[in-house]
């Protein structure tokens, strides 16, 4: 017989996941409830509400995606994609690229915009791509953990707007670690996952919605039969093509409606209620500024070490840093030591980046002092153990030179 689950301590400062707050582990453990029971959906109808919060919106769609990340991302899509529809996908990393590849299989005429690893788009080259290509649907990610650059946005809703395009924003790897106002920047549909500023485990995917894309599911609504009333009519659009990640038929379920469509994972709805609790009683303001605060420390360590940053500093995401791999140094031997010797880990990349730079992540609940400064402090005794050369202790007396300042 396999022995009991009982993995070792692991600090997970790599791109996400993270480790979790115990505090959303506790509330994890809490009894089962079935899904229509009136406690549940009481706790449903408190999610939503505390996604308002969290996404600063007011939309009335604020619910969860049973699933990760990527369930949440092709909800999206598949619920707002037509076959033939023309869609843009501003490419600036990995994440970019799937989203052209959920398109594609959605099929959707894609059509992409793309720029080098470690840049973002200006506004005025999103317009004009917009203005030429008149997509219906505009998809794109708020921050790329592949190159750990974060996407401008506060332009963008009103760019689509005036070229009557609807706006996806995945926000995955920035909700709760950056500002976000939903609203405020006019995006049709955000969503995110529970595993990286949140602080939780993945599992479950906030996505809030306006009307103006709601009225654009809801007119693809279609009941499935075992659950369809008498003369009940479907919506006038093309059927949504996946029948798990419809939003029509998700949105009924988390409505007053309670129409079933599948089993609630009750343990990850309570993770990611405790996650948004958490997140509001902090403060958004508190959240962004202790994100930004590990963000400063952990660069200032780096550079003290001798270390170059990726990426074009201006637009670096406040919640994962990349970082070159130096010359002479075995990126995957150093990731192997510090996970093997410290029980820290920290990321590579994909693509282009595949093995030239390290992500260090320093969010949601790893977004601590202590958190950053083993870090640091790990990372230079595992450089040193390779010959790189560094001013040993420099790293640490950086970033505590950092918290100093408050």
């Amino acid at each position: 017989m396999f022995e009991d689950i009982n993995p070792g301590p692991r600090l997970l400062m790599g791109p996400g996941p993270i480790n979790a707050d115990p505090r959303v582990l506790r509330a994890m453990s809490a009894p089962l409830l079935g899904q229509f029971d009136p406690q549940f959906r009481g706790y449903m109808q408190q999610v939503s509400q505390l996604y308002r919060g969290v996404f600063q919106t007011q939309n009335r769609q604020t619910l969860l995606i049973d699933g990760t990340a990527r369930s949440a991302i092709e909800a999206a899509l598949a619920s707002l994609i037509e076959p033939g529809d023309r869609v843009l996908v501003p490419v600036f990393g990995r994440f970019g690229h799937l989203k052209v590849e959920i398109a594609k299989r959605l099929g959707a005429d894609v059509r992409t915009v793309e720029t080098e690893w470690g840049q973002i788009f200006p506004a005025e080259v999103l317009e004009k791509e917009i203005k030429k290509q008149q997509p219906k649907l505009v998809a794109i990610s708020r921050g790329d953990t592949s190159t750990t650059m974060a996407q401008p946005l506060a332009a963008l809703g009103r760019i689509c707007r005036a070229h009557d395009a609807l706006l996806y924003v995945d926000a995955t790897a920035t909700l709760g670690g950056m500002d976000l106002p939903t609203d405020a920047w006019q995006l049709d549909v955000v969503s995110a996952g529970l595993q990286k500023c949140l602080g939780g485990p993945s599992g479950a995917a906030p996505l809030t919605l306006n009307e103006r894309a709601e009225r654009a599911i809801v007119r693809r609504r279609h009941t499935e039969q075992g659950l369809r009333e008498q003369n009940q009519q479907d919506g006038e659009g093309p059927v949504i093509r996946s029948n798990y990640l419809d939003l029509a038929m998700i949105m009924d379920y988390w409505s007053d409606k309670a129409l079933n469509h599948h089993t609630e994972a009750t343990s990850m709805l309570y993770a990611a209620r405790e996650c948004a609790r958490i997140l509001l009683q902090e403060g958004l303001p508190q959240a962004f500024a202790r994100h930004a605060l590990a963000s400063r420390a952990l660069t200032r360590g780096l550079e003290a070490m001798g270390l170059k940053l990726f990426g074009d500093p201006k637009h670096k995401m406040t919640n994962v840093t990349g970082v070159f791999v130096p010359q002479g140094v075995d990126g995957e031997k150093a990731r192997s030591a510090l996970l093997g010797h410290f029980g820290i880990e920290i990321g590579t990349s994909f693509g282009p980046l595949r093995g030239r730079i390290w992500r260090i992540g320093a969010m949601g609940y790893n977004a601590r002092e202590d958190a950053v400064l083993i870090t640091l402090g790990a990372l230079e005794a595992v450089l040193s153990a390779q010959g790189f050369r560094l001013p040993r202790g420099a790293a640490v007396d950086a970033a505590l030179g950092v918290y100093g300042e408050l």
